[in-house]
């Protein structure tokens, strides 16, 4: 029940795009359509279903203060926090170079409309922010930090294909001249973020 809680939580209520605002830059570049929304919006799903288990096995067995006492009593008293940004980026960014292989394999097409914004999943802060996350709130098992990067993954993905859902749609609506593009994105944004915010009251 406590990992049902977190995942919707992850989804609805900490929503990365409208409760933390990361991963703008391709929720606002890649969502004019839902073909491209939603397969960006899957590529990054992925992305932290996989990445949150390895960095938080980093994180238990490598990198907390004590963390390293399972190799030797010596090394109890080691401490390579510091260390957590460097090595989160590096594992995200080793696994984009995957992700990017395979997509350009298997859809071309896909891989041709994300263009330079796939190889960016690398530096997309929704990413990174998650794994913060999850060392910020020391979660007791590698399952839960799953739960929460799928959670984490799922929200996104809906956040960005929504926009781009309603993105098709303006482009058959009488938009005043000076908030066509990006101005009517920002503000239809700020409206799906208050609308998010009703599940603020959400109890499982």
């Amino acid at each position: 029940m406590e990992n049902l809680n977190l995942f919707i939580r992850s989804i609805f209520v900490d929503n990365m795009i409208f409760a933390y605002f990361l991963g703008m830059c391709s929720y606002l570049a890649v969502s004019k359509n839902v073909k491209t929304a939603f397969g960006l919006g899957i590529a990054v799903t992925f992305m932290l279903v996989v990445t949150l288990p390895i960095n938080y096995a980093l994180e238990m067995y490598f990198l907390r203060p004590g963390a390293l006492a399972w190799l030797s009593e010596e090394f109890a008293d080691v401490d390579l926090s510091f260390l957590s940004l460097i090595l989160f980026i590096a594992v995200i960014a080793s696994l984009t170079q995957l992700v990017e292989m395979a997509v350009e394999k298997f859809s071309p097409s896909l891989y041709a409309s994300l263009g330079i914004f796939l190889p960016l999943i690398a530096v997309n802060c929704a990413i990174l922010g998650s794994s913060l996350f999850m060392q910020q709130k020391d979660f007791g098992s590698v399952w839960t930090a799953t739960v929460y990067g799928a959670g984490s993954g799922i929200g996104w993905l809906l956040a960005i294909v929504g926009i781009a859902a309603i993105r098709e749609r303006l482009s058959y609506s009488n938009v005043p001249a000076p908030l066509k593009g990006i101005g009517i994105t920002f503000i239809i944004t700020g409206l799906m973020g208050i609308a998010f915010m009703s599940f603020l009251g959400i109890k499982i």
